[in-house]
């Protein structure tokens, strides 16, 4: 199998943990879609050794041996320092996703991991950019997706993503809902193999609502959304809630789910940030081809220093190809 890797801003730590996780043998072609040039010297930054080798997409993939990468070389306009951001270099971190979705569309390639990108920067530099997530929805022009964290067997999905909290109440609707919900439980079946999910669903509001009195979403969206799908014929949800997010996270209620189902972003990011930062795993859910990322920005102050923790590179590489093998 081939699975792509875009390290993403070339300023950032993402460029250091592609050198690192190239230290250990893979099971799979791993190429990266980046400037050569920057990733021989980030990796003489980080006294660790690395092979380039050009990736020719018409031979068999073949596993990756340590010290080496395979790659699909895209050259920056001038060279990228360690923790200095460059809005010149936004265009070329555009180019590798484009390049990637599309090698993954076309089935050239299998996966695709993807580093952290500076959204500040992208936007700044005349990029719209609202994330990974958005933009390769766009690209294989799927309407919905569904933004999945994954550490170890906890499972954590947002109903919105990217949006401000001011804008997060309007956004929670029965069909929005309804189409994560469907785009969750059809993901646990074919991509993680859970044949029966068992989702647990977050109120919008402090303690679910607390009975309308801190909120009328739980009332007249979410529990109407969720037993109308419950009920339906059309397939076999178990779907629990909606419950209080203070308490969801808790062992009782892990227990006895598969998957939790967050309203918004900052209602389940910190939590599993807390639980296993670095080593957690972004996986996008919906898209016609598999797409797993770091848990983590561009931590600039770190790029180039040897500091950079590439747990979470190294399991969404190995999450990629897992996911792969029981495809």
């Amino acid at each position: 199998m081939r699975i792509l890797i875009t390290p993403g801003e070339p300023a950032g730590i993402g460029v250091d943990v592609t050198v690192q996780i190239a230290q250990q043998t893979w099971g799979a072609e791993c190429v990266v879609l980046a400037d050569p040039d920057l990733l021989l010297s980030r990796a003489k930054q980080l006294r660790l050794p690395l092979t380039l080798i050009p990736c020719d997409l018409k031979a068999t993939p073949a596993p990756t041996p340590a010290g080496t990468l395979k790659i699909i070389a895209h050259h920056l306009p001038s060279p990228a320092q360690a923790g200095k951001l460059h809005l010149a270099h936004a265009a070329y971190v555009l180019d590798t996703l484009r390049t990637a979705a599309a090698l993954c569309l076309t089935k050239q390639a299998s996966a695709l991991v993807t580093g952290p990108v500076h959204k500040q920067a992208m936007n700044e530099a005349g990029i719209p950019f609202r994330g990974h997530t958005e933009f390769f929805a766009e690209q294989a022009r799927v309407p919905h997706t569904v933004m999945l964290f994954v550490l170890n067997k906890l499972k954590v999905a947002l109903a919105t993503t990217h949006l401000p909290l001011r804008d997060v109440s309007a956004a929670i609707t029965p069909e929005r809902l309804t189409t994560t919900l469907h785009i969750l439980h059809e993901g646990l079946k074919q991509q993680f193999h859970i044949p029966h999910p068992r989702i647990s669903i977050t109120g919008l509001n402090p303690h679910a609502g607390e009975g309308g009195h801190l909120g009328m979403e739980e009332i007249d969206i979410i529990t109407p959304t969720l037993h109308t799908l419950n009920v339906s014929n059309e397939t076999d949800f178990c779907l629990q809630g909606p419950f209080s997010a203070d308490t969801i996270f808790t062992p009782y209620f892990l227990e006895k789910t598969d998957a939790i189902l967050a309203m918004y972003h900052d209602q389940a990011l910190p939590v599993i940030k807390h639980m296993g930062f670095d080593q957690a795993v972004n996986v996008t859910l919906g898209l016609p081809f598999t797409r797993t990322s770091v848990d983590h920005g561009t931590a600039l102050d770190k790029a180039g220093t040897g500091e950079a923790n590439p747990g979470s590179m190294r399991a969404a590489l190995a999450l990629a190809i897992q996911m792969q093998l029981f495809a």
